[in-house]
């Protein structure tokens, strides 16, 4: 071993000293914490600040994803030395939505693997997880309207959001894609790789399966079978990939939402979720959109449900820029409130970092 790489070895041992010491301090600081807040740590608008904080004056060579996610695993494992988290997902393991709660919450948690959304939010309304992830849009597919409906009905808050770049895989117990009889993978998934399958194995039937997980599960207990889903799935379920990226946007996005029984204060960088209902009356849209226009709000999602009522009227999901707490929020809703037959706020969070 030359001497110059010797030393630069060296000065690694040195600063992993350093942050070994500077981890446990920090986690000796949490607990301190912890003990005055008598349990969980956990403020989704505190936790936000920190990661931008760190991502702003990261002087490199480190991206700022990767600071988000050192962070968010170090403040992760603080959390944990007083009690682990209990997140919610929709399961079971391996579907994208456990990968959007290690991705938010970090590795040192403790996974409920729930049977469909509704269970996820019935988890946490009942208390048996403290927190759930739920997804609600895909770039490329649109809306979750499952969730939209629940958070009509639920009491929970939209805590945070979660964006999480979404690759899928063609995964099989066997090798290669030749005798593939059947393909199980989630409805929206199948959608998202439409393209590719139609090249590739245009004869093979398709299977939709109620998530990812369940359908890699279901492949690992057939060699003819395969499943479209992500990389965790494939590891969970002992499953090859046999093709990679199948996915026919390769900027395939899924937004998840944080679910919580609690609100969320202002981190100075936030969202706010509310759906409305208007009356049925021409320009009913335009009186409730003036409001924000003239308070400066932009309006980053608007998306309409039919409203359960059988009448042909709609429900708006709209995602403001900005905390509910906000002054010029606050004077615009009370604009908007009165053109509208039903308002309710689903959560003011922060931005995904």
């Amino acid at each position: 071993m030359s001497e110059d790489l010797l030393s630069l070895r060296n000065q690694i041992d040195a600063v992993d000293d350093q942050v070994l010491h500077l981890l446990n301090e920090r986690a000796r600081l949490a607990q301190t914490i912890g003990h005055l807040k008598n349990g969980i740590v956990y403020k989704p608008e505190r936790e936000a600040q920190v990661v931008r904080r760190m991502q702003a004056d990261n002087p490199g060579p480190l991206p700022a994803e990767s600071i988000s996610v050192l962070y968010k695993e170090i403040m992760s494992a603080c959390r944990a030395l007083e009690q682990p988290l209990n997140i919610a997902f929709l399961g079971p393991q391996g579907t994208f939505s456990e990968a959007a709660a290690i991705k938010h919450f970090g590795h040192a948690t403790q996974g409920l693997a729930c049977a469909s959304i509704d269970e996820v939010f019935r988890a946490v309304e009942r208390g048996e997880a403290h927190y759930g992830v739920a997804p609600v849009e895909n770039s490329t597919e649109g809306a979750v309207n499952r969730t939209l409906d629940r958070l009509l009905s639920s009491s929970l808050k939209i805590c945070g959001e979660v964006m999480l770049r979404v690759r899928q895989h063609l995964m099989r117990k066997g090798e290669g894609l030749a005798g593939i009889e059947v393909i199980y993978s989630h409805d929206q998934s199948l959608g998202q790789c439409h393209e590719w399958l139609s090249q590739h194995l245009p004869t093979v039937r398709t299977i939709r399966a109620t998530s990812n997980g369940e359908a890699a599960r279901l492949a690992s207990e057939n060699p003819d079978a395969a499943a479209i889903a992500g990389e965790l799935a494939a590891e969970r379920y002992g499953l090859n990939l046999v093709a990679r990226d199948v996915e026919d946007d390769a900027n395939n996005t899924t937004r998840f939402l944080v679910l919580s029984r609690e609100e969320t204060a202002p981190s100075g960088r936030d969202k706010t979720s509310l759906v409305l209902s208007v009356h049925n009356r021409p320009g009913a849209l335009l009186d409730l959109l003036s409001p924000l226009a003239r308070h400066q709000i932009g309006l980053t999602r608007l998306e309409s449900r039919p409203a359960r009522n059988g009448a042909w009227e709609y429900v708006f999901y709209i995602d403001l820029d900005g905390h509910h707490a906000d002054a010029n929020i606050q004077a615009a809703l009370q604009e908007v409130e009165a053109h509208c037959s039903f308002l309710k706020i689903l959560g003011a969070y922060p931005v995904a970092v």
